[in-house]
């Protein structure tokens, strides 16, 4: 390069740029799209043993009788042996011991159905608009999630009930456990509350990403430039390949 000559910069058409820049724009939106999917998938495994497990609660050093609670199933001992007693089912809903745990069953029933129905819905992506499966997937995730709040909050006002006292000891009352504790499926369920709204943003998100690209590819199709009078062509307009570089950094 001779000192002082003027430096010269790489153009390129704007119809060009922008094919680089939805190329991108269409790859980083699809790896996006496929980590949601892996999440949704194990956030409904998240939800399904959250509701199949019977460990929301459990005995402690100090407790009357050994055993643990789960949303409809529960294990008692009976103080003379180690052996444990169980009970409760889902499709009996008279064996639950309290109407709190009938109702908490419901909205973590509820919560889960929503989500595997979400993942049933990931077959509309061969056949609708990916942006309108993306929000009836993020409207299901954000139904599932109020279902587990919902159903995390009303579970501790069934503590009182009289197999629960059994086990924890007298002392137990409405959102307070007495000498149980807090098992690890109740844990997990409220942190699949954080899943649920996380991945239901997401969904969103992604949405109005595929909307305003369709948007974009519709403006595409249009001929745009200027027509020169005195010519008769037609001349494009265009940019600088350092300025097509930051688009795509950003």
């Amino acid at each position: 390069m001779v000192p002082g000559a003027p430096t010269t910069t790489t153009m390129l058409p704007a119809s060009e740029a922008a094919k680089i820049y939805q190329t991108n724009y269409v790859r980083n939106s699809r790896a996006i799209g496929v980590l949601w999917a892996i999440f949704t998938i194990l956030f409904a495994i998240v939800n399904v043993v959250c509701f199949i497990q019977p460990y929301w609660i459990g005995d402690g050093m100090d407790t009357p009788q050994a055993g643990y609670f789960g949303l409809f199933h529960y294990c008692i001992g009976n103080g003379l042996s180690r052996d444990l007693t169980c009970q409760g089912s889902f499709t009996e809903f008279s064996s639950i011991p309290s109407g709190a745990f009938k109702a908490a069953s419901f909205f973590i029933g509820m919560s889960m159905v929503l989500v595997l129905t979400c993942i049933g819905c990931f077959a509309l992506f061969f056949f609708c608009s990916t942006g309108t499966v993306y929000k009836i997937c993020g409207w299901m995730q954000l139904a599932a999630g109020t279902c587990l709040i919902l159903g995390c909050m009303i579970y501790p006002d069934g503590w009182d009930s009289d197999e629960v006292k059994r086990m924890c000891g007298e002392q137990t009352d409405k959102y307070t456990l007495g000498a149980c504790s807090v098992r690890w499926a109740y844990i997990l369920a409220i942190m699949g509350i954080m899943d649920a709204l996380i991945l239901s943003f997401l969904a969103f998100v992604l949405g109005n990403r595929q909307d305003s690209l369709m948007s974009e590819e519709l403006l595409g199709d249009r001929p745009s430039g200027l027509t020169n009078s005195s010519s008769g062509m037609h001349t494009g307009s265009w940019i600088k390949g350092s300025d097509v570089l930051g688009h795509l950094l950003t």
